[in-house]
């Protein structure tokens, strides 16, 4: 079987239930274990059926946490919700944090979509259009901020935020900023956005053929904007098992049919999900891929992964 050269990345969601210390156990499997990163979700409420006990994580305050509390694995979000926090304080949290790790931060920020989680915490929901309006000023903004050389200032006139005589203080420990992950399927504004701001294109949970496509959409883009082509990555569920019985535990444990997760997500016997992992590098190019573990508490799958997928990679 020829080698898959692949970046993976785990991608965890503890929004479901978990509490800090879960999310650092894993953290730490994932960076002994050999991952090249660990990213979570930035959400304030369970998607899926349950009590989603103890509660959510902030997403940032748990990765000031991981940066302190892990030492080489590199952390980030997939994706920040932009609805969530004020682009400048959201700055200055991100460019902390990428100190307090020692420069391993990577941001991810999108529009937000999930509405019920807003009306459960009294954060507003605009409409699309306006909730992309305010993602790209916030880029811009972020961006603008990290960037702007120390001892000048930054401002910035929008028609949702408006910045004076920033400081632009502190400056993220990575020069000239951490690196910008800008995703999704929207097929105009979305590629556009990320040939201005990011540094990685990341389309999840759809098949290889139509991320192709969406790839070539912000390859053109790109171009478009004379910026050579970015790298793409894609994030889908993992379901492995070294036998069958195996497997079906494991998706039993995420309430997830088998032959569903074989034919939308990355399931299967290690074997398999190489396979798998080779069309997706083949048909769609991806050069990363962000390992969706739902259940935060299985290290053995983490652990099963690296040893018997890993070295095919």
């Amino acid at each position: 079987m020829p080698v898959v050269d692949l970046g993976m990345r785990l991608f965890t969601d503890p929004h479901q239930g978990a509490t800090y210390d879960d999310v650092l156990r894993m953290a730490r499997c994932a960076e002994d274990a050999g991952y090249d990163a660990f990213f979570r979700s930035d959400h304030y409420l369970r998607i899926t059926p349950g009590d989603g006990l103890p509660g959510p994580t902030d997403a940032w305050l748990t990765l000031a946490g991981l940066a302190r509390d892990t030492t080489t694995i590199r952390l980030g979000t997939l994706v920040t919700a932009a609805t969530f926090r004020q682009p400048g304080p959201l700055a200055i949290a991100v460019a902390q944090v990428d100190r307090m790790s020692g420069g391993r931060v990577e941001f991810g920020l999108g529009t937000g979509w999930f509405e019920a989680e807003h009306r459960a915490y009294g954060i507003p929901f605009p409409p699309l259009r306006e909730r992309f309006d305010r993602l790209e000023e916030q880029l811009e903004i972020i961006t603008g901020l990290w960037q702007t050389p120390v001892g000048e200032t930054y401002s910035f006139q929008g028609e949702h935020y408006t910045l004076r005589d920033s400081p632009a203080l502190p400056k993220p420990l990575q020069r000239p900023r951490p690196p910008v992950l800008v995703g999704g399927g929207g097929r105009t504004r979305t590629p556009a956005l990320a040939a201005r701001f990011a540094d990685e294109f990341n389309l999840p949970f759809v098949d290889e053929e139509t991320a192709a496509a969406q790839f070539a959409r912000v390859d053109e883009a790109c171009a478009a904007a004379g910026r050579a082509r970015l790298p793409k990555s894609t994030a889908q569920v993992l379901c492995v098992g070294r036998t069958g019985a195996e497997l079906a535990r494991r998706a039993e444990a995420i309430g997830k049919p088998v032959d569903e997760l074989r034919a939308t997500g990355l399931a299967g016997t290690p074997a398999e999900v190489v396979d798998r992992l080779g069309r997706w590098r083949a048909r769609a190019g991806v050069s990363r891929v962000y390992l969706e573990t739902l259940d935060l508490f299985d290290l053995d799958h983490v652990e099963l992964v690296a040893a018997e997928v890993f070295p095919q990679l």
